[in-house]
């Protein structure tokens, strides 16, 4: 299999570069992601659907990873709760070599077959769920070998990858494959690999969420309130919505807890 990921930058000498040549060209190869996913638009949106239908029948969406690929995952998953509201048992993020590998590097972690399938039944894995194997290359052992024994266990799959026809792919329902080209370094998957793939993530994560009813309007209206910056937020929405005095809307966030339930109760 050739993979893209591992071609050679088309930019050479880099250490010979000025710093302000260096960003250029590191951006001009990031102008390039934002195409490389558009095409993928109708992939995404098949997935998204089922990942809304699973997802408001009880069902889980996890995502499996290694190094950066798990890390975003991890990312996204994390940013749901404070963001839309939801149980931190919802969107679920696993990382070879565990929480640990968060941090610091594990790299061997990932060439365990078994390990990811013992992650998942730690989560009680079920048809209910959706797992998404998010793996530039497309042949990270720790996901394929989770995405096969969901397969063989009638779990839905996905994956994300930066190459064609990968052995993740062949262990997905509804891959996506995401040719960004070489890197800026050669094989260095945490530059455009790793922006594509945190893209898609952001879609595919803020359109469930929409869909599932946890945003009104433009308003994450289920947003947990834990600091200053989000009470604020949480107090302008009400003054937009329910169109009151800012001592109104603060009162009201106080009585009730959150922005939905103010504008389910609340009666202009």
């Amino acid at each position: 299999m050739k993979k893209t990921t591992e071609a050679k930058s088309l930019y050479r000498n880099l250490e010979k570069m000025d710093i302000q040549y260096l960003l250029k060209s590191i951006n001009a190869e990031d102008k390039k992601v934002a195409d490389v996913v558009n095409k993928s638009i109708n992939n995404i949106a098949d997935l998204t659907d089922i990942i809304v239908k699973k997802l408001s029948h009880e069902g889980r969406l996890f995502y499996v990873g290694s190094g950066t690929s798990g890390r975003l995952g991890i990312l996204d998953a994390s940013e749901c709760p404070p963001t839309f509201g939801v149980s931190e048992n919802k969107v679920i993020g696993l990382i070879a070599g565990g929480d640990h590998a968060i941090r610091k590097a594990i790299e061997s972690a990932e060439d365990n077959t078994e390990q990811c399938w013992k992650d998942l039944k730690d989560h009680k894995i079920s048809k209910k769920d959706v797992v998404i194997g998010v793996s530039a290359s497309g042949t990270t052992p720790y996901v394929i070998g989770g995405l096969k024994k969901c397969q063989e266990n009638n779990i839905y799959t996905s994956c994300i990858t930066c190459n064609k026809n990968t052995p993740i792919a062949k262990y997905s329902n509804a891959p996506i494959e995401l040719l960004v080209g070489p890197e800026f370094i050669s094989g260095s998957t945490r530059m455009k690999s790793g922006t594509a793939q945190k893209m898609t993530l952001n879609m595919i994560s803020t359109a469930v969420m929409i869909k599932l009813g946890h945003v009104v309007d433009n308003r994450m209206v289920d947003m947990q309130i834990k600091n200053e910056k989000l009470k604020q937020r949480a107090i302008m929405m009400i003054i937009e919505t329910c169109q009151v005095s800012s001592e109104t809307a603060e009162f009201l966030l106080k009585k009730y807890g959150n922005v939905r339930k103010v504008i389910n109760n609340y009666d202009s």
